[in-house]
């Protein structure tokens, strides 16, 4: 029977074996972790726990509270002895089967107030808030004033300014005047949205302004220059040099105004009312409840909406979490375009 033996030089050439893979080291030797590594990773997670701390305290906490004060309902008669109950009965999930069968219409109401306030109030803040951001960035003359003046809507407290947006849309405001016919903005109907939209977009379209300027600031001038010189328009600079470059900021800022636009609650409960069915919203919705003192309901219409924005912030996130970071961990990572490519 032949020798089948391959002799130990011979595994140095041989494809795949353990010498060409890692030639001078043993296959069964491993490095070892280093004492660097252990020691960054016990800085960060020390580094990291104040905020973790904070996040459990204001976040979490609440939170798992008002899941289990929407398991309780509102305090009654007792059938055993005829007297008010001093302590909530559990009825488990019947808020959140109420929610959607005998307060329904409400619910839905309010859900859908909350979703067109949303997209509105965000698409029109994003445009607004982007051509702010181009006027700030240009040099001019007097542009510290500039500045200063389209930043002082965001500055004014919501409750301050739903007060002078309701005396503006008065029935003999200024907004009357200017359009020279009698409108009620501040009763329940379409023009009660108008109102609220209006309101907010000028409250919270500097905020984006403010962001997108921030990532003008950081685009080099030389890629203008290099366009101008190849016969760029104004137009293809703007939409394939500063959108491209500003867009981690910009979808920054819509992400944080989503949020903060599905938690909507002091404009319209200022500016229009309580109770309002044309701009009532689930944060208004769940307070309503609350003040009846009605705790269980009102807690399982907070849960609902944390989900909702919790949901909408993952979705945003998945969705476009690479261009949040510039690209960073994406899949595919795009050269950027020279300026003659803008032209082109």
């Amino acid at each position: 029977m032949a020798d089948t033996t391959i002799p130990l030089e011979a595994t140095a050439t041989v494809p795949g074996t353990a010498a060409t893979r890692r030639p001078g080291r043993s296959p069964a030797t491993r490095r070892p972790r280093s004492r660097a590594t252990a020691g960054s990773g016990r800085l960060a997670a020390l580094l990291v726990s104040p905020t973790l701390l904070v996040l459990t305290i204001v976040v979490l906490y609440p939170t798992l509270m008002a899941l289990d004060e929407s398991l309780y309902g509102p305090k009654g008669l007792d059938p055993r002895t005829g007297f008010i109950s001093n302590t909530e009965p559990f009825v488990g999930l019947k808020n959140y089967t109420d929610i959607f069968t005998q307060a329904g219409d409400r619910f839905w109401n309010a859900f859908w107030n909350t979703t067109f306030f949303t997209v509105v109030t965000v698409s029109l803040e994003t445009v607004i808030g982007v051509a702010m951001a181009l006027i700030m960035h240009k040099a001019f003359r007097g542009r510290g004033l500039v500045r200063a003046s389209i930043l002082v809507p965001w500055a004014i407290p919501t409750a301050i300014s739903g007060l002078l947006w309701k005396w503006i849309f008065n029935a003999d405001g200024i907004a009357n005047v200017l359009l020279g016919h009698q409108v009620l903005w501040t009763a329940d109907g379409f023009s009660a949205k108008v109102a609220v939209v209006i309101a907010d977009v000028w409250k919270t379209a500097p905020f984006i302004g403010l962001l997108v300027l921030a990532g003008l600031q950081v685009v080099p001038k030389e890629v203008y220059e290099a366009a101008r010189l190849d016969g760029a328009s104004a137009l293809q600079q703007f939409w394939r040099i500063t959108l491209p470059l500003v867009k981690p900021a910009l979808l920054v800022a819509v992400l944080f105004r989503c949020l903060d636009a599905l938690r909507m609650f002091d404009l319209p409960y200022i500016l229009i009312g309580a109770q309002k069915g044309s701009v009532e919203t689930l944060s208004m919705l769940a307070q309503n409840e609350a003040s009846n003192v009605r705790f269980g309901p009102a807690s399982a219409y907070a849960v609902l909406l944390f989900l909702y924005v919790f949901l909408i912030a993952l979705a945003f996130v998945r969705l476009l979490g690479a261009d949040l970071v510039g690209g960073v961990g994406g899949a595919r990572k795009s050269r950027p375009r020279t300026a003659r490519e803008v032209t082109a």
